[in-house]
């Protein structure tokens, strides 16, 4: 949710205090899975021998980073929603549709905490092959975010307006007893329950601003504790399976190599380069931003991801030279949307977790859609800006073009090696992706000696929130999935 503005000191200090612990310790799992699948790899491929205990060691420390990384995402208010309506309210109905959001996170927290308890006291028996661990482990971290989430939202709804506040939890309460009554007419309803809670329970919270994660969530909940007699500690096992998938590992670690190639200088040469090639041409800068979307989008696998390693180095020069913040933008999703099928994709890699399809196979078959898009939009960049007038750059000679690219040889070889590889059937997707971060982050010691190493900690925050943001939305549609 958004954060407030104004805080008491208080409870500014509780959730200072919760962020103190939970960010470190999901940055440094982050760290720990590059590590530990580093190691898988090096043994596997180097010396011949297999880990039998990395696979099981990461899936576990996923489901940690996931849920802490879920916590970060709602204290820095980045979990994914539509806020289309609270951004054009009035500052008082914006602040209501808050109010109902962490009503309703607060609500999600507390019907599941419970069965999540229920269930860890289940998993303390059932052991984790082969490292002999309860799976209670794992499970603990979905209950330990419940717990920090349910304190947050609290601590926001103390600090929001007071009548808002009575007003909208005395009507949630009103609204769940009368739910509760009326349990039995609604199990007598049968499927028609599904379009209740699964399409206008669901659309209402997403439209009025509720991150999508927390409204599946709470549908869900809701839906099973009002007409069925499945216990709630279902959708617990749930989360744990929908999130606690090897081939899931790739999300956080795309996610990651995508934020870091920015802090190791190859996003700038990348840009550089193809800017020396087309950017004094008329719209040539947005042939360059298409381009570099298309090339970027074969490393980090996320859009934002992507955009964060582009939009710094171009938009500014874009905008230098006269070209409008909305058309700027407007071209920067166009092309990040563009992004959605070209290999590493994450969205690719979620569908293929699901249904069991190949990797490779949908990689490969998410290669000309995405060169289709990308050749659509160079179309419509150049006829939207044939009447340009905006100051264009000098050419350079050829000479500087071809130092250029040499410069920026190690970028464009990345997503080179890691399409090869996949697509190849060498290495997997998660392999890959921990490859490619070591491979970045010696480019940006070795070749271009300006990785930041301040920026590191920043980077892998941002990563793993994003990764909560994620991973949760697949954790509730998973429990969805299975109604």
């Amino acid at each position: 949710m958004a954060p407030f503005r104004y805080r008491r000191a208080w409870t500014q200090r509780v959730e200072d205090a919760i962020g103190a612990v939970t960010e470190p310790i999901a940055a440094a799992l982050m760290i720990a899975e590059v590590i530990v699948l580093g190691c898988g790899v090096f043994w596997r491929y180097v010396l011949r021998n297999s880990l039998v205990w990395t696979d099981e060691v990461a899936v576990l420390m996923l489901l940690w980073l996931a849920m802490l990384g879920a916590v970060t995402a709602f204290r820095r208010g980045e979990h994914v929603r539509l806020a289309v309506i609270a951004r054009n309210a009035s500052p008082r109905i914006a602040h209501v549709l808050d109010v109902i959001g962490l009503t309703v996170v607060g609500l999600f927290a507390i019907e599941l905490l419970p069965a999540s308890g229920t269930y860890l006291g289940q998993e303390l028996t059932d052991l984790i092959p082969p490292l002999n661990l309860p799976n209670a482990y794992a499970i603990a971290a979905i209950t330990t975010a419940l717990a920090l989430i349910l304190v947050v939202a609290v601590l926001r709804l103390i600090d929001s307006d007071p009548k808002v506040v009575a007003i909208v939890v005395g009507t949630a309460i009103v609204v769940c007893a009368a739910a509760y009554v009326l349990r039995g007419t609604l199990a007598e309803l049968g499927n028609f329950n599904l379009v209740i809670f699964f399409v206008v329970l669901v659309s209402a919270c997403v439209a009025i601003g509720i991150p999508i994660a927390f409204s599946f969530g709470f549908a869900t909940l809701s839906y099973l504790a009002l007409t069925t007699r499945v216990p709630l500690n279902t959708v617990v096992g749930q989360i744990d399976a929908g999130v606690s998938n090897l081939i899931l590992l790739a999300i956080p670690l795309f996610i990651f190599l995508g934020l870091l190639m920015e802090s190791a200088g190859i996003a700038k040469r990348l840009v550089d380069a193809l800017a020396s090639l087309v950017g004094h041409l008329r719209g040539g800068l947005g042939v360059v931003l298409v381009f570099a979307m298309f090339i970027v989008s074969g490393i980090s696998g996320s859009k934002a991801a992507d955009m964060a390693a582009v939009a710094p180095v171009l938009l500014p020069e874009m905008e230098r030279r006269g070209s409008s913040r909305a058309e700027m933008v407007s071209l920067l999703a166009a092309s990040s949307a563009m992004s959605e099928t070209i290999p590493p994709s994450l969205v690719l890699i979620i569908l293929g977790s699901v249904t069991g399809i190949s990797i490779g196979a949908l990689f490969t078959a998410g290669l000309v859609p995405a060169v289709v898009a990308a050749l659509c939009l160079l179309v419509v960049v150049l006829w939207r800006s044939r009447s340009d007038r905006n100051e264009l750059s000098r050419r350079p000679p050829a000479g500087a073009v071809v130092r250029a690219f040499a410069v920026a040889l190690p970028g464009f070889a990345l997503p080179a090696l890691i399409r090869a590889t996949i697509l190849g059937g060498v290495a997997t997707a998660t392999e890959v992706s921990t490859i490619g971060i070591l491979y970045t982050v010696l480019v940006g010691m070795v070749v271009y000696r300006e990785f930041d190493w301040k920026r590191l900690y920043p980077t892998l925050r941002a990563a793993t929130s994003l990764t909560g943001a994620i991973m949760l939305i697949l954790a509730t549609a998973t429990a969805i999935d299975e109604m």
